[in-house]
């Protein structure tokens, strides 16, 4: 009896052998990958027979009688892959160029380097004059960097700078997979200003409004018809993704992003840019404030652990900073639980801080000042601090109002101050009532027409919920040492100043 099912065409099975087979780059293999199969427990040879071809760019060069040694970096490792070269071949390389080398890999167990490229052909990828080229090997300073931010990714500096923020990053996804949240995107241009503190960029079509002339014989003047808003209403680019964020927490309970936003302040201190990223989480059936703080506590000690992570982490390329010539401070943090104080408790602290405080203390009422929160989470605390409950007067409306007394009146709302730098992540329950939310934008002169769909959130399955914003360059600088948020982004804005 013959089969009614017919046999696979071999197209079928061509296809189903392709499915089958790893995933493999056919990309040239970098440094680290390099490195990685030379320095494996089982490889023992001295020198592999394999002729490995290499490619970077020179980080500097030495040119002896006899021999010649180039450092090449391409941005995978830590510390470059040293080359050796014969005098004759290493004539016509210079600093910044861009090389293609040939050779055998060599172990060297006794040097510096595990590892050293013997080189047999030289390929110039990319002509650099030395004599003009910005960037040498001396140390230069920000300040320098910052006029050829261009250039500034191939500093050793900045290199491990983008791959911190590439393992913050991959951390991040880590614990928020981990539980259950899911990755989203949120818009860039919105219609709103989310913190009502009036500082956005308004985003218009690149083009003129359109002059006509005017339809009275008696004048020869044109008129200029206002071009219609492109949207149709007034946008904006994003001060923060929290109330898109509301939006899908409504739907998948645990949501989280890490996109851009921007501010036109105009500040010039060494924590603020104009256009930075966030790490935002919203979560929903959230009833207290501390499982807020418990969760942003986790994430960025989850954060700390992956740096330290032995061989993947970054722990020996931090310390390879110069800032860190003393050790990482943050270190101690991992184990210990951080302190939380309200609000009232921290302006009680700082009026009693007496000689140690160098400013003023606040009033109930004031903000607190970059100078206090130091204080707070230095001399007072010396670790991370949480300060809860602040004024509804200093927060915006989208915070759930406190049972409280009316001449203090509070919201459920906590800033996270950090060692050395102060606000490194703000946070609240949301006004989950519809009827206290309302009165809240009454109180900051909002539209309820305009948030009508942010009220739809509250009329149909609303449910208590919270979240917290973490600034990303800040993190960095923290971690990293750097002092200011301009080395913590590889092409920083600030007022006045659109570097790259």
């Amino acid at each position: 009896m013959h089969s009614c099912l017919r046999r696979p065409s071999r197209q079928v099975v061509q296809l189903r052998a392709i499915f089958q087979q790893r995933d493999v780059s056919t990309l040239p293999k970098t440094i680290k990958e390099i490195v990685s199969s030379h320095t494996s427990p089982t490889t023992t040879e001295v020198q592999s027979d394999t002729v490995e071809e290499i490619h970077g760019w020179i980080k500097s060069i030495r040119k002896q009688k006899r021999v010649a040694f180039a450092e090449i970096r391409d941005g995978t490792t830590f510390k470059p892959l040293q080359a050796v070269l014969d005098p004759d071949l290493a004539k016509p390389l210079h600093l910044g160029m861009s090389v293609s080398l040939k050779g055998k890999i060599v172990r060297t167990p006794k040097a510096p380097q595990p590892l050293e490229l013997s080189v047999q052909e030289v390929k110039i990828l990319g002509e650099c004059d030395p004599e003009v080229y910005p960037i040498q090997k001396k140390t230069h300073t920000h300040e320098h960097l910052r006029e050829h931010v261009h250039l500034r990714p191939r500093t050793s500096e900045t290199i491990t700078m983008l791959r911190l923020r590439d393992k913050m990053s991959r951390c991040f996804h880590d614990f928020y997979g981990n539980n259950d949240f899911i990755h989203v995107h949120t818009p860039i241009l919105t219609s709103s200003d989310c913190e009502g503190a009036g500082e956005v960029f308004r985003v218009k079509p690149d083009s003129e409004p359109i002059p006509t002339s005017s339809s009275s014989s008696s004048s020869s003047s044109t008129e200029t018809i206002p071009e219609p808003e492109f949207f149709n209403t007034p946008a904006y680019l994003t001060v923060s993704s929290q109330l898109h964020l509301e939006v899908l927490s409504a739907a998948h309970s645990r949501v989280y992003t890490i996109s851009p936003t921007f501010r036109a302040e105009r500040s010039q201190t060494n924590r603020h840019l104009s256009e930075f990223w966030m790490l935002e989480a919203e979560m929903s059936f959230t009833e207290e404030l501390d499982d807020v703080m418990n969760d942003v506590e986790s994430s960025i000690k989850h954060v700390m652990r992956g740096l330290l992570d032995g061989k993947n982490g970054m722990e020996v390329e931090l310390l390879g900073l110069p800032q860190n010539e003393k050790g990482i401070s943050w270190i101690p943090y991992i184990d210990m639980s951080w302190k939380r104080m309200t609000y009232t408790e921290a302006i009680e602290t700082l009026q009693n801080a007496g000689a140690s405080l160098s400013v003023p203390p606040p009033v109930w009422g004031e903000s607190l000042s970059s100078d206090h929160e130091k204080w707070l989470a230095g001399t007072y605390t010396g670790a991370p601090v949480f300060i809860t409950d602040y004024p509804t007067s200093l927060k915006p409306f989208y915070m759930r109002l406190n049972e409280s007394s009316p001449e203090r009146q509070t919201v459920a709302c906590f800033d996270l101050l950090i060692p050395g730098l102060g606000e490194l992540v703000g946070g609240s329950l949301r006004e989950e009532r519809l009827d206290y939310l309302e009165q809240a934008l009454e109180k900051h002169g909002l539209s309820k027409e305009e948030y009508s769909w942010y009220l739809d959130l509250r009329r149909f399955g609303s449910v208590k919920h919270g979240g917290y914003g973490v600034g990303f360059e800040r993190l960095v600088s923290w971690l990293s040492g750097l002092e200011n948020v301009r080395e913590c982004i590889a092409f920083p804005r600030w007022g006045g100043r659109m570097a790259g």
